[in-house]
């Protein structure tokens, strides 16, 4: 297995989580808190997505599949274009109102973009810097590694949330 081929079974192991987390639930399921404060399983979905989009999208030099393929204008969220969750407050997270349709949907595609960039990577461009903002600089590989980390966090919580949600 070459390293792309590892990212790339990586990240496609994220939308049959986040899939089984939001199946069959409604707006108000999709909308449960376990706790005050906590993120719901609909922002979990919608932010897995949105995180890999922008940075995947960024790594790539591409527009976001957020707004090129118009996952934004279906979605109708309270926000800009250029929100992705990152330090939103505990009420911009209960603004985040999906179905499960769009939530996985727009996940699919990011991540079938993301498929399709991973395999025209080359095992030296892993090495490659993309942010010398840190100490040290970030690598490609790093990066890719951090990402598909995110996402697997966020789609973990989200089966979480459905579990505390199922017994409640």
């Amino acid at each position: 297995m070459t390293p792309a081929e590892l990212l790339i079974d990586s990240f496609l192991r994220v939308p049959p989580i986040i899939a089984r987390a939001v199946d069959d639930l409604s707006a108000q399921q999709l909308a449960f808190r376990p706790a005050p404060g906590t993120n719901t399983i609909a922002w979990l979905a919608w932010h897995t997505g949105r995180g890999q989009d922008v940075q995947i999208a960024a790594l790539e030099g591409r527009e976001e599949v957020w707004t090129a393929s118009g996952w934004y204008d279906r979605f109708a969220l309270p926000f800009g274009p250029g929100e992705m969750g990152f330090g939103m407050s505990a009420g911009d997270v209960t603004r985040v109102v999906a179905t499960a349709e769009l939530l996985t949907g727009y996940l699919d595609e990011v991540t079938e973009r993301s498929r399709a960039y991973l395999a025209g990577l080359s095992s030296d461009s892993l090495d490659d810097v993309v942010d010398e903002n840190w100490d040290p600089p970030v690598t490609r590989g790093a990066r890719l590694v951090s990402i598909v980390n995110d996402c697997l966090q966020h789609a973990g919580q989200a089966s979480y949330v459905r579990g505390i949600l199922e017994r409640a």
